[in-house]
């Protein structure tokens, strides 16, 4: 039997498979869909801040992450850790499309009781591997991980997907100094930098530019990337050094709130957290099509 074989029975999705450019971008427009589907369904959810991660989320499930979804706890499989939790809503078609848990499940999203949560609950949710509530502290516990695969010679990676906006966290920031530290090369943090929080653009709020010079500057390995082209997002993923080196990478994604869907671009503050009306639904799913043909 050969590798492949073996990877194939075990059910393992192992990283940088095979999964072009056009086909990876198809998946990210399915699923924009698919978020505004469920989201219409539950009467309520995060849009402008999900649809601007969707490429990255796409590449780093689709084609990056070594996984089994058939064995969620699978020692050896990569982790991800949601940092900014509220985008929940784009993890959990792609977690039911891969098999972790059952399609139906998606209709009882947001519902009291109901296993997928507007942010990602570990006990409740497979395919999770820590919850998120308060923003700021998944990095720290990417470092945890990290270190933990270090010390048990594990060659996983841990993925940390966070905003711009939780980058204004102190406790992110001690995180960054103790990834370089440790000199955690299994570690990746990818900043979703789309330019705006909860209160406002970031560059208002509290500034944090320039991003990539003060990752590099506390001894990170930058990239610095437009979170919207699969193929820029796909080499970022594909060059990562090997777990076992000794310098962590961060991921700057340059995106846009809202992307896909035009009045959400243009004001993304009104999307963060909403529900769309029958025709402003309609406008979106078309706008979205459009792009997917």
């Amino acid at each position: 039997m050969t590798e492949s074989d073996q990877d194939t029975a075990a059910g393992e999705l192992r990283r940088n498979r095979e999964a072009s450019r056009e086909e990876l971008e198809e998946r990210s427009q399915w699923l924009r869909l698919e978020i505004l589907r469920v989201i219409q369904d539950a009467g309520l959810g995060h849009y402008s801040s999900t649809f601007s991660c969707a490429e990255v989320l796409t590449v780093l499930y689709y084609r990056t992450m070594r996984l089994r979804p058939q064995e969620p706890a699978w020692e050896n499989r990569d982790r991800f850790l949601l940092g900014k939790g509220h985008v929940a809503i784009g993890l959990w078609p792609i977690l039911a499309d891969l098999g972790y848990f059952p399609k139906s499940w998606l209709a009882d999203f947001g519902k009291l009781g109901a296993p997928l949560t507007d942010h990602p609950d570990m006990r409740t949710s497979p395919g999770i591997d820590f919850s998120s509530g308060a923003l700021g502290h998944n990095l720290s516990v990417g470092v945890g991980m990290s270190l933990a695969a270090r010390l048990l010679g594990r060659d996983h990676r841990t993925f940390v997907l966070t905003g711009d906006g939780e980058i204004h966290e102190g406790q992110l920031w001690e995180a960054v100094m103790s990834a370089s530290h440790y000199r955690l090369g299994n570690l990746v943090a990818v900043v979703d930098a789309n330019g705006s929080c909860g209160d406002g653009p970031t560059s208002q709020v509290m500034n944090i530019e320039p991003l990539p010079e003060r990752f590099t500057a506390f001894g990170w390995r930058t990239v610095e990337i437009d979170g919207h082209d699969v193929g820029q997002v796909m080499d970022a993923f594909d060059s990562l050094p090997d777990p076992g080196s000794d310098q962590p990478t961060c991921v700057v994604a340059r995106t846009l709130k809202g992307k896909g869907v035009s009045f959400m671009e243009a004001n993304p503050r009104d999307w963060h957290l909403g529900i769309l009306g029958a025709d402003d639904y309609e406008r979106a799913r078309t706008e979205i099509m459009e792009v997917a043909s």
